[in-house]
């Protein structure tokens, strides 16, 4: 079963982007985060973009930072990632898409890292530190375990690489909107349809627009021309600004998530 193609292909039926909702696996404890995965599921996320938490997490802005502190102060581990997922299977087929860095994978081995998260349930990921050039190990496991694969665009890659980018990834390419790091930010970057446009001369694969984006209009202006659009920050800021009140967090998630999820229509 392909559930990010046939997201994908469900998602063009119905003339709209697919929303992706970014979370930090164990974000502030285990229950708390799948008590809050299950709420932007619940919501109407199309895909779900889990963070694994790393002590060096060199892609993301504070917000993301801080929320992968907390999961690993609450006791989230490799295995209890990996139990998460296998959690939210009992409700749930969305796609779920790890979000990782590669030396979590390769300390675990490639292929086991790879066969386990695809045993668990999760049917993509994103090695943020990894350029395809480099990820032939990935690659092969990847394709052994059919676990499909996500690889990044920015601003600032060149033409010359783009065949590459587009003939490894297997799940979707995701267009980074800025450079830098993910967080908030007040504007829409004016280069996105153009990139999208480019990016789509070298590949079949869905284009997926994120970092930075954080508004359900925002999410409207960027759906108008990506295949998918995604959010983290302003969701992460959601258990930030409820840690005090962990009952009534899902419920407030919930509806942060439906506006945004609205945007994407």
């Amino acid at each position: 079963m392909d559930r990010l193609a046939e997201t994908f292909a469900r998602t063009r039926r119905e003339k709209r982007a697919a929303f992706v909702a970014y979370l930090c696996a164990g974000d502030p404890d285990f229950d708390t985060s799948l008590a809050a995965c299950r709420a932007v599921l619940d919501a109407g996320a199309d895909v779900l973009e889990l963070g694994v938490p790393f002590s060096d997490p060199l892609a993301d802005g504070l917000t993301n930072q801080l929320a992968a502190q907390r999961a690993l102060a609450g006791g989230m581990t490799a295995a209890r990632v990996f139990e998460l997922v296998r959690r939210l299977r009992e409700k749930s087929q969305t796609p779920i898409v790890f979000y990782t860095y590669y030396n979590l994978v390769f300390s675990h081995g490639v292929e086991n890292y790879v066969r386990t998260a695809r045993e668990a349930g999760v049917d993509g990921m994103l090695t943020l530190d990894l350029p395809p050039e480099e990820a032939d190990e990935l690659l092969a496991a990847c394709a052994k375990h059919d676990l499909k694969t996500v690889f990044l665009v920015a601003p600032t890659t060149s033409a010359s690489r783009l065949p590459r980018i587009g003939a490894a990834a297997t799940g979707f390419i995701y267009y980074v909107s800025r450079e830098g790091v993910t967080g908030v930010r007040d504007q829409v970057a004016a280069n996105i349809p153009e990139a999208v446009a480019r990016i789509r001369q070298h590949t079949t694969r869905p284009v997926v627009v994120g970092f930075g984006l954080s508004t359900p209009e925002q999410v409207k202006q960027v759906a108008r021309v990506a295949d998918g659009v995604v959010v983290g920050s302003a969701l992460v800021n959601v258990i930030k600004e409820n840690l005090d009140n962990r009952a009534g967090l899902p419920a407030r998630l919930r509806s942060a998530a439906a506006e945004l999820v609205a945007g994407a229509a």
